[in-house]
């Protein structure tokens, strides 16, 4: 749909050009001319692209929420009036909707993390632990007890942060990208870690390796 908008958009604003009396050439010339900047030939997945899209002024939307915003923005809703595409109220609860979808998918994932934690990773790690308290194997524990505290602190971070969640829905959807996300990611680090370590037997959950190799089992 965006897409279509778009060049519909483009269209309607070239058309209007060339019924003032402007002709076709000049006014395809002069609209490339005004976007060229959006053109690029390279890889558009490629990490060089959004620094040279900075270079060029164009913006780039690169989380949920930013899109979102700019979707319900007045210059698009404007956009979409002009063309009889939505009208203002449309594209209002569009947006609302998308950031519903978008919230209740990372409070379900991120609640979801820390009770596969609680419940499965922190036990784990304890009967690991438990293994190395006496004086010959105490050596061998490493790193562990340090990670293992980690993984226990960093969840119990993520638990405040989802008692401080925003009223308003798109405020919603920024914090949970910019403060929930962040801090899913660096507890997912952890556990991936400790995953290395722990003894194979105790670990609650299936680990990379069975489920890339399961069929060879």
């Amino acid at each position: 749909m965006v897409t279509n908008t778009i060049m519909a958009a483009g269209m309607s604003a070239l058309a209007e050009e060339i019924e003032k009396g402007k002709n076709a050439r000049d006014a395809v010339a002069d609209m490339y001319k005004a976007n060229r900047n959006v053109i690029f030939t390279g890889n558009g997945y490629s990490s060089e692209w959004p620094v040279e899209a900075a270079r060029r002024g164009l913006p780039n939307l690169n989380t949920t929420p930013k899109a979102v915003k700019v979707w319900a923005s007045a210059k698009n809703q404007k956009c979409f009036e002009d063309l009889n595409i939505l009208s203002k109220e449309e594209t209002e609860a569009r947006a609302e909707a998308m950031y519903e979808a978008y919230n209740t998918t990372l409070l379900v994932e991120a609640k979801t993390m820390v009770q596969m934690i609680e419940t499965g990773i922190q036990p784990a790690c304890a009967k690991d632990l438990a293994t190395y308290t006496n004086k010959d194997s105490v050596k061998l524990c490493k790193s562990r007890p340090k990670l293992y505290e980690s993984i226990a602190v960093e969840t119990d971070k993520l638990k405040n942060n989802l008692k401080n969640l925003p009223a308003d829905l798109d405020k919603e959807a920024e914090y949970l990208c910019e403060t929930v996300k962040p801090q899913m990611t660096k507890i997912r680090n952890l556990v991936d870690e400790a995953e290395g370590l722990m003894e194979s037997s105790l670990y609650p959950y299936p680990t990379y390796e069975q489920m890339l190799y399961h069929h060879h089992h």
